[in-house]
């Protein structure tokens, strides 16, 4: 009955496995079969017996009927072993990953009494042999487990008598019964060394949930995903060294209100610190609040924890990290316990989801943006919430008299809090049954007071007994009334996670409406108003403070983000006149066409406080961006420390750079999650000091190649004097991969125009040719986005182009931020599509070669 064999063999500082504890028997013994990948892949057979898991390893696996496979009797292993998935760290013994492939009861083929069948078995590995019954997942039937009298002393031989049900009947023999996982995705470990945005960090002892901002109306929007709003207590779970704390969102201990819960938490291995939602569900599997608090009252009910983010994870603080990268953590990290399980979400499709969760009764959903970071504390316009019924928080503030037969009290006198004052917003008194008006009367006792806690003493139909406002409770309504009242409030139970103080009334944010859809508001980007009635030339689309009085400054709105621009009338193109609110318009009415050229990419700043003419500086480094921006952290080999970049994700992001005045945009060619690996080969065509018609030629020229290759590239103004050919990758290859293929290409282009192009970079050497600069294909290299503005007389525009229009009529000067609009009524965006195409650099390599050899 000793561990200490068990012990002495492993550093529990080092892995995950468990120390151990005994077990007296229960009602019946237990049995595990794990699969291990150590050095020899094995099976390991684990009977529950004398407080612990007497184990045996049997290396060619568990025998089918007619087969006899040896068995190695080793060490005992703790009862907790039996929970054990995960991989053991090199360097450990028994190193590898290890699947809980079947578990289940077992009992001797004489009795079912637990007692006699651990006496029966502790004899008979005395005598060496002894049968059992196994009922298990996969396992069922009679299996034997024999000494061998000849050989090592720990040598048995297992085996199964024949039966009905073979092993493994029905259930798919790869994957763990615990979690559903293969071994290789049990042994995906996520190294979070490499994930953008996981810091190495001393686990918080608390972190603040973040909150949704509620939104009008459903919507579908890329980069965005949704889930189901749940109906139960948001719960912040904290796991270190073995130890569990559940809490709320104010840091209430929930520990006993949920100790199954706890329980299983302290099932799974490692530090973590998990973001979710503890609910209690009906036989269809919706959760319900009422459901919730018959639980917490009477304990009836199914109670899951549904775990939604993961922020913390063995010495990694993840906040910074990505939506997108949490959540594929949670997925390869959570065990689904049963009564913890991680939520599932779709890609996209908002309004789909609305309409499921509305048509089956459920509250709502929330959105998410997939970029962004856990904002803690923050009620953040990154995720929203929509809501299919009508719910809200009350504060209590007092109780009427019964009428009738009603016992107890009549209604709830209920409010929400306006800065420090608590205002009536209605009572309610439907809801109830008789254990709940008790439960709740018996609450509010010992908070009776004299003293009405509203700031208007509201009247009541009967007399009030008024009470301290420290409980809160969750209603149901139809609608708020046009004085603010709640309209037909149903009572649907008591708080205990909410600090009465941070009760406000929930009203729709309509800027989180449908984002986006409210921006073309003008006729000549063409789906605004018909009429151009009233609508002057250089008409903003952004909003106007009319209470201030300064026009050249304002604060504005943007899906939910607040954002103060300043010196709009500042002239930032002298000869045109064109100012910086023109250049903030121009990002406003281009945001759809631009955004998803930026969207995840790192960015540099080329800022103009002065407009062109004045001097400039670059920013990388954003240490004091508001909340809401979204930044990561790289390290800057240039810099040789890490960098805080910014990414920008949505207009709001983008309006935020202009007021910087930053007027080109330069993003990277790769994204978070793949930052070593960029999306295109750029071949830069810059005709510095020679006609644009020398780049005109050397762009067909290149077509040309692209074309014999068969390799699809993309051509764009470079907004200056020269064009860009972007090759789209897929994010397939290195940086180093990228920049030789550039070269390869760009000598190819060279030997076919030498007068007229060079690889040299500096310019006196290659004497006024054009340039083909294949050095832009490296990490951290950026040039200017499609669509962005360049700071150069006439606000000329990176333009996108089709590859017909690269002839003796292009001027580039012709694309401008006040030009280029008809052009994308008429045309669109040439690029679309692009990020569909991918790079086969392996074919490409071929057909060069074929190229070479004609």
């Amino acid at each position: 009955m000793s561990l200490r064999k068990y012990q002495a063999k492993r550093s529990f500082g080092k892995t995950t496995e468990p120390k151990g504890r005994l077990k007296s028997p229960g009602k019946r013994l237990i049995f595990v079969v794990q699969k291990h990948a150590a050095s020899h892949l094995h099976f390991d057979f684990r009977l529950e017996a004398d407080g612990v898991l007497k184990s045996w390893a049997v290396p060619k696996g568990i025998p089918q009927p007619g087969e006899k496979h040896l068995a190695m009797m080793v060490e005992d292993h703790p009862f907790d072993y039996k929970d054990f998935e995960g991989t053991i760290p090199p360097g450990n013994y028994g190193a590898g990953t290890v699947m809980i492939w079947d578990n289940g009861t077992y009992r001797s083929i004489d009795s079912a009494d637990p007692n006699e069948t651990e006496k029966y078995i502790l004899n008979g590995i005395k005598k060496g042999d002894f049968k059992i019954i196994l009922e298990g997942q996969k396992l069922k039937g009679e299996f034997v487990l024999a000494k061998l009298k000849k050989g090592k002393e720990n040598s048995w031989l297992m085996f199964q008598k024949k039966s009905d049900e073979e092993v493994g009947s029905g259930i798919d023999p790869d994957v763990s019964v615990a979690s559903g996982k293969t071994m290789d995705e049990i042994a995906k470990k996520v190294n979070l060394k490499k994930i953008e945005g996981a810091k190495k960090a001393k686990m918080p002892e608390f972190i603040r949930p973040m909150k949704a901002m509620l939104a009008s109306e459903p919507f579908d929007r890329p980069n965005w995903i949704f889930e189901i709003k749940l109906d139960g207590y948001r719960v912040i779970a904290r796991k270190q060294n073995k130890d569990v704390m559940l809490y709320s969102r104010n840091r209430k201990n929930f520990n006993d209100m949920f100790s199954s819960i706890r329980t299983s938490l302290e099932k799974i291995p490692g530090d973590f610190i998990l973001d979710g939602e503890v609910v209690a569900i009906d036989h269809q599997g919706r959760s319900d609040f009422q459901l919730l608090q018959n639980y917490l009252t009477q304990k009836m009910g199914t109670l899951i924890y549904y775990v939604f983010d993961i922020l913390y994870l063995d010495g990694y603080n993840l906040e910074k990290t990505k939506l997108t990268e949490r959540k594929k953590i949670l997925q390869n990290f959570l065990l689904d316990l049963g009564n913890v399980r991680s939520l599932e979400f779709v890609e996209e499709k908002g309004i789909k989801v609305f309409e499921i969760v509305t048509k089956a009764g459920i509250e709502g959903i929330i959105g998410k943006s997939k970029n962004s970071i856990y904002q803690e504390g923050a009620r953040s316009p990154n995720w929203i919430k929509v809501k299919a019924i009508q719910n809200q928080e009350a504060v209590v503030g007092g109780f009427t008299e019964p009428k009738g037969g009603r016992k107890k009290f009549g209604a709830l006198v209920l409010g929400v809090y306006e800065g420090n004052d608590l205002i009536y917003i209605g009572h309610t008194g439907g809801g109830f049954d008789e254990k709940g008006l008790d439960y709740v009367f018996k609450k509010m006792q010992p908070l009776i007071t004299k003293k009405s806690p509203f700031k208007v003493e509201p009247k009541t139909n009967t007399p009030a007994t008024w009470v301290r406002p420290e409980v809160v409770c969750q209603v149901k309504f139809s609608q708020w009334t046009a004085d603010g009242m709640m309209r037909q409030p149903v009572f649907l139970g008591l708080r205990e996670d909410k600090d009465p103080k941070e009760v406000r009334r929930e009203l729709p944010d309509k800027e989180i409406k449908h984002p986006r859809a409210r921006l073309w508001d003008i006729p000549e980007f063409g789906s605004g108003r018909k009429s151009k009635k009233n609508v002057t030339k250089n008409k903003r689309i952004f909003s106007t403070n009319n209470n201030n009085k300064n026009k050249n400054e304002q604060e504005i709105i943007i899906d939910g983000k607040k954002i103060k621009i300043t010196n709009l009338e500042k002239i930032f193109w002298p000869e045109e006149k064109y100012t910086k609110g023109d250049l903030i318009d121009y990002y406003r009415k281009v945001s759809k066409y631009i955004l998803p050229y930026l969207v995840d990419r790192p960015e540099s700043l080329n800022r103009f406080p002065n407009g062109i003419k004045g001097k400039y500086f670059f920013q990388k480094d954003m240490k004091d961006a508001p909340d809401w921006l979204e930044t990561v952290e790289i390290f800057s080999d240039s810099d040789q420390k890490k960098v805080n970049y910014m990414l920008c994700q949505d207009e709001a992001d983008l309006v935020y750079m202009a007021n910087l005045a930053s007027i080109e945009i330069n993003p990277w060619n790769s994204r978070i999650g793949s930052l070593d690996y960029p999306d295109y080969v750029v071949l830069d065509i810059d005709p510095l000091d020679v006609p644009f018609s020398d780049a005109i030629k050397v762009a067909r020229e290149t077509k040309k190649v692209l074309d014999e290759i068969k390799i699809k590239g993309y051509v764009k103004t470079s907004g200056a004097k020269g064009l860009h050919v972007f090759i789209p990758t897929g994010a397939k290859y290195s940086y180093e991969q990228v920049r030789e293929f550039a070269l390869l290409l760009n000598t190819i282009i060279n030997s076919s125009l030498p007068d007229i192009t060079s690889l040299e970079r500096s310019p006196q050497a290659r004497k006024k040719k054009v340039y083909l600069d294949y050095l832009q294909n490296s990490r951290g290299q950026t040039m200017a986005a499609p669509y962005s503005v360049r700071p150069r007389p006439g606000a000329t525009v990176s333009m996108p182009l089709e590859w017909e229009e690269v002839n003796g009529r292009l001027d580039p000067a012709k694309f401008t931020i006040k030009t280029i609009f008809k052009r994308l009524e008429k045309k669109g965006d040439p690029w679309k599509g692009i990020s569909k195409q991918k790079l086969d650099m392996g074919k490409a390599l071929d057909n060069i070669n074929k190229l070479m050899e004609k």
